[in-house]
């Protein structure tokens, strides 16, 4: 039990059929990037996640056939008993940890093009795939269904052979056929499968009853489902046939894993839904099943998950993002050091991996994806080597996190930022517009800095090279950071545009720091992810008219990876912001700027007072080459190393800039690699 007894409750056993969870602390499925093209990293991955307390451990979506898989996209892949020792291996991993093993099997239908197996899609009728592929699913027949259940039993009897505990029948996010087939506007058959609710849900109850009765005797058959679509009467509703659908099946899965449709809602970021935001639509679940039912809602504070509990929302405490933030929060709970979680901060960085076909990085979690590649723990860190001393210059994501990372090695450390806060640029982008969450990439490694008696930190200290010079110190980290360019430079505008050095010119930094902007602004934005649009926000809410200009088809076209795309531009549009996007700014007057569509060059002259340029960022780094230009000086007192990191070194996310840092307090004093600094999975070459 806890050292808190408040907490107590969330480390009660939980009966799951057949199977007993240790805990109420369930990963529910998630993407990660990895899969099958990854097994290694995806299996060490789930194993700590185990080992931190998890007392359930899911898989992401794994394929079950070859007529529906997702390339380039890498999911899990379970087609025949070739990739059973892939989840096997997984699996022994995290019972090691007495923890259970999930698989969700999945059949996407019109989600899935095919592109690998070349296979022709099926659906409940014919309809063209998603993302713009041009391939058309076709509409399945009778015996396309009954080859469909025999493939999900299949699959059922694998993932009890591959030793799961706990197998799901999916149909949530709009992803899989079961859901489709539910779905009047997906669903326009006429026969005894179309129509009507009861002939809609016929194959999802097929499917269910065929599972249990394969693998129902020593493995929990669960149902993952999401009771509203947020479409009103456009799609299923918690008031509507999402209830009816609980009321219909409540006794017969062994859990209910409860979720909104799609997965943008269900996995909605912090700048457009708070914690806890799914409760209102799923918490009538517990009121008609006596079955456990977990759910989501990036909760990272124990007492509100005591409250859930508590108040009969849920039994387990579902989480994917949380998860991968810290994969010890569970034991943090139970050892009392609930200050020491990394908290989510919501970006969704970790999902643009599913999207980008690479293993998900984590902006609070360095580790995430290099459990395996590079054996990185993230609890767990080498102690020091030597006995030297290491100076950090700046408390940006990139200086906090090497300073926290160094500390827990056992160096001597000093950090020393040049203004009276810390953060960088976490300081200041956590107070723009729906950010603020944001701010923990800062709060939880100040928490652990300011614990560390090794570790010192200096605020109101600009250093020079001279400076740097007296300290003495055997390295020193440069984090100073980046700040945004003027002059347009960019993807789009390879040199200055014309007019960008005029007064009438911002950028984000000049935002950030209070300046008068007059409307109305253009923004143009070439930086594609998320701070052109909230700039575009933050003006608006200032009452200044703003037109938004991007090269892209869209607004913060990046963001499509992190499942905020249409929101932001929702957003822009409800608050009356003008968006002209496929054109480049050419250049800059008083009072009007000249655009040019991004195809024909066809110009286009806009009234305005104002110009914002976000575009692209420079290092600050001058700090370095005055360094450089000491060596001489530096070598002589004693000096080892002059490092650059995070946006000092190349500007990036802030993800990016948290890696930077732990990558260098790791690799201090540490062997080299000679060519590849991490281990690979190779393919290997079959038999003719």
């Amino acid at each position: 039990m806890p050292q808190d007894p408040r907490y107590d409750i969330l480390f009660e056993p939980v009966k799951i059929g057949p199977v007993t969870a240790k805990n109420r602390f369930y990963q529910v499925p998630h993407c990660n990037g990895m899969g099958h093209a990854y097994p290694s990293s995806m299996a060490e991955m789930r194993s700590v996640k185990a080992e931190g307390g998890w007392a359930v451990v899911c898989t992401e979506e794994v394929e079950i056939h070859p007529s529906s898989e997702h390339s380039p996209i890498i999911e899990g892949r379970l087609w025949d008993d070739a990739d059973i020792p892939v989840f096997a291996r997984m699996n022994e991993k995290i019972h090691e940890h007495g923890s259970l093993a999930g698989i969700e099997p999945a059949y996407s239908g019109f989600t899935a093009a095919n592109l690998y197996s070349r296979e022709i899609p099926m659906a409940p009728s014919h309809r063209p795939v998603e993302d713009y592929h041009p391939v058309q699913a076709r509409m399945m027949d009778k015996t396309d269904i009954k080859n469909l259940r025999h493939w999900y039993v299949n699959a059922a009897k694998r993932s009890k052979k591959a030793g799961f505990d706990i197998i799901y029948v999916y149909a949530g996010h709009d992803l899989s056929v079961p859901m489709h087939f539910m779905s009047p506007r997906h669903n326009q058959r006429i026969d005894e499968y179309g129509g009507s609710f009861e002939n809609r849900i016929r194959l999802f109850r097929e499917i269910l009853e065929e599972t249990k009765d394969a693998v129902g005797d020593t493995c929990a058959v669960v149902v993952r489902y999401a009771v509203d679509e947020l479409m009103g009467s456009a799609g299923l509703s918690s008031l509507g046939e999402g209830r009816d659908f609980v009321e219909r099946l409540a006794e017969e899965p062994d859990l209910w894993d409860v979720n909104v449709s799609d997965w943008a809602n269900d996995s909605s970021t912090s700048r457009f839904s708070e914690m806890g935001n799914q409760e209102p639509f799923i918490s009538f679940v517990k009121t008609i099943t006596s079955k456990p039912v977990v759910g989501v809602g990036r909760y990272t504070s124990p007492d509100a998950m005591v409250s859930l509990v508590k108040r009969g929302v849920l039994d387990l405490i579902g989480a994917a993002r949380p998860s991968i933030a810290d994969p010890f929060l569970p034991r943090k709970i139970e050892e009392g050091r609930v200050d020491d979680i990394r908290e989510c901060i919501g970006c969704n960085i970790c999902v643009s991996g599913d999207f980008l076909s690479t293993p998900m990085r984590c902006t609070q979690n360095p580790t995430a994806g290099e459990e395996w590649r590079k054996g990185w723990h993230p609890e767990r860190i080498a102690k020091k080597t030597t006995d030297e001393s290491v100076l950090i210059v700046g408390t940006g994501p990139s200086g906090l996190e090497c300073a926290q990372a160094l500390g827990k090695r056992g160096y001597s450390v000093t950090i020393v930022e040049a203004t009276t806060e810390i953060g960088g640029r976490v300081k200041d982008e956590s107070r723009l517009p729906g950010l603020a969450e944001w701010g923990r990439v800062r709060d939880y490694r100040e928490g652990q800095i300011l614990n560390m008696l090794n570790v010192e930190l200096f605020l109101d200290s600009r250093l020079n090279a001279a400076h740097i010079l007296e300290f003495g110190a055997d390295h020193v980290v440069l984090a100073t950071g980046s700040k945004w360019r003027k002059d347009g430079v960019g993807r789009k505008n390879r040199t200055a545009v014309l007019g960008s050095d005029g007064d009438n010119v911002f950028t984000p930094d000049d935002v950030i720091a209070g300046c008068e902007i007059t409307g109305p602004v253009i923004i143009f934005d070439d930086d594609h992810y998320y701070m052109g649009g909230i700039m575009a926000e933050k003006l608006r809410k200032d009452d200044i008219d703003v037109i938004l200009v991007t090269p892209a088809a869209d607004v913060s076209h990046w963001t499509h990876n992190t499942l905020e795309q249409e929101r932001i531009q929702t957003r822009l549009i409800e608050i009356g912001v003008e968006i002209i996007p496929l054109h480049n700014i050419t250049s800059i007057a008083k009072d009007k700027v000249e655009l040019g569509c991004v195809y024909t060059n066809r110009p286009k002259t806009y009234q305005c007072v104002s110009v914002l340029m976000v575009t692209a960022r420079l290092p600050e780094d001058d700090l370095y080459y005055q360094l450089m230009e000491k060596s001489a000086s530096l070598s002589s007192a004693g000096n080892k190393s002059v490092t650059r990191i995070g946006d000092c070194l190349a500007p990036g996310t802030i993800a990016a800039a948290v890696y930077s840092g732990h990558r260098y307090a790791r690799m201090l004093n540490e062997p080299e690699h000679d060519n590849v600094p991490f281990r690979r999975e190779l393919s290997q070459l079959a038999d003719a």
